[in-house]
């Protein structure tokens, strides 16, 4: 079953083409940097899950542009860089992270660090498309400085509302329910 949901996730995220570079190279080493300050805070796995799933989105970004830059096109290369880039999350927090997967939702069994960042992933993905639909909506340009960060940054702000008040996993439980 879960096999089944990725693999349409990853059918989903092949399907959808990049279509600008959605953040500066400061703003991705920033959003790197802070995920293991937030990490040793104490920060629920769910919430940091979002956080890097969209650092991971944003690295397979640059490396799309990157492989553009050097003329590297075959079948399949942009839903692979992708795949690899949010895939390597296990590799982030390999010696960390024990995998302790949970029935999520009352329909699928997943880590709920793996949901948050294939989550993070999307909304990432999916806001900057947002974002480029509002620009073309209003004649080509942005209705405020900084919306190309802000939508995104806003987003995924919110899913992270969501996990801190409704977590998924058990350290948000403990946090909320005075251990």
């Amino acid at each position: 079953m879960t096999l089944s949901i990725i693999l349409g996730l990853a059918l989903l995220l092949s399907i959808t083409p990049a279509y600008a570079n959605p953040a500066c190279a400061v703003c991705t080493v920033a959003v790197g940097a802070s995920l293991e300050i937030a990490r040793s805070l104490g920060v629920d796995d769910a919430v940091v899950g979002v956080w890097a799933g969209g650092f991971l989105a944003l690295l397979g970004y640059w490396l799309i542009l990157w492989f553009d830059k050097k003329g590297w096109q075959f079948w399949g290369r942009d839903f692979l860089l992708m795949a690899v880039s949010v895939g390597s999350i296990g590799f982030m927090y390999m010696g960390d992270f024990v995998y302790s997967p949970r029935v999520l939702g009352y329909i699928f069994y997943m880590d709920p660090l793996l949901f948050s960042t294939i989550l993070g992933a999307l909304v990432l993905i999916y806001s900057s498309m947002f974002y480029q639909w509002m620009k073309v909506q209003n004649g080509g340009h942005a209705h405020f400085p900084f919306e190309k960060v802000v939508v995104p940054v806003v987003s995924l702000g919110l899913v992270s509302l969501y996990f801190y008040y409704y977590p998924i996993s058990g350290m948000a439980d403990d946090l909320l329910t005075g251990f």
